[in-house]
């Protein structure tokens, strides 16, 4: 059997070692400011996106890898004699995955597992942590692709957004509501349902509040998760994440409980303070 390359995108959120460590080729999508373009995790971080927003008071855009991106990340491994399994954004959020797939078309397709995540973020992370693993077993892509279906409708991501403001720069949410949403502390609730962001509840109040929901709502599925593995995602929130970290690593019985940092291209649209949990349910 040909050796495996496993591929990702740039919003899979998995810190730089673990790529590394396991060679996981990552394909990064666009933000763009104005005229200027950057690679998402290449040329910008979340910290300077954030910095950037603060000094123009606009959000950038943001934009998928070409198929020729694609092309050229994939090209070299084919060509060495490998197989590649690549897991993706939510074709329902961004054109990534379309992409990735007309760039195996134009390859040798027979050769390229093109893997629709129906998710974001760590969410795609998880699946890819799942992939690597089946890599280590010896189980050909054949095999992991239909491992990694039958993981996608049990992927849960969660997360509580802090403000408003970038929903509504992102024109999700109205002038009025953000200004009342502010007056008032609310708190978006949203959860990824078929391979799209729902907002699910709003949580009134302190943000302790909002997290304690949170750590609440994965509790009640406890006994019914994956052990291996849950992921406490963040955008800008460390010692909050530590915190969510804790209490699930002390509570929950899974035997580990990894924080990963957001990228900027989701970043951009849920902004700072942002912190989520991902686990797959059993």
């Amino acid at each position: 059997m040909a050796p495996i390359k496993i591929f990702t995108d740039s919003t899979n959120d998995l810190n730089q070692k673990y790529l590394d460590e396991n060679e996981i080729g990552v394909v990064p999508l666009y933000v763009i400011f104005g005229e200027d373009s950057y690679r998402d995790g290449v040329d910008i971080t979340t910290e300077e996106l954030y910095r950037k927003v603060e000094q123009t008071g606009k959000l950038p855009k943001t934009a998928a890898p070409s198929p020729a991106d694609f092309d050229r990340a994939f090209r070299p491994f084919i060509e060495q004699g490998y197989d590649i399994v690549y897991i993706g954004l939510s074709s329902e959020m961004s054109s990534t995955y379309q992409n990735a797939k007309l760039a195996a078309e134009l390859l040798e397709e027979d050769r390229i597992t093109i893997i629709d995540s129906r998710n974001l973020a760590t969410g795609i992370g998880i699946l890819v942590c799942k992939a690597v693993e089946a890599v280590k077993q010896g189980q050909s892509p054949a095999e992991i692709e239909a491992l990694i279906y039958s993981c996608i409708p049990r992927v849960s991501t969660e997360f509580i957004i802090d403000t408003l403001d970038y929903l509504h720069k992102g024109g999700r949410c109205s002038g009025v509501q953000a200004f009342f949403g502010s007056l008032l502390k609310i708190r978006p609730v949203v959860q990824v349902k078929e391979g799209k962001m729902i907002l699910t509840s709003k949580v009134r109040g302190k943000r302790e509040k909002a997290l304690e929901q949170l750590i609440n709502n994965t509790l009640d599925f406890k006994h019914a998760m994956d052990p291996d593995v849950l992921f406490v995602t963040h955008s800008m929130a460390r010692e909050e994440a530590e915190l969510v970290r804790k209490q699930l690593l002390e509570q929950t019985g899974v035997k580990r409980v990894e924080i990963t940092e957001t990228g900027c291209v989701v970043s951009s649209h849920c902004g700072p303070q942002t912190v989520g949990i991902v686990y797959i349910k059993s």
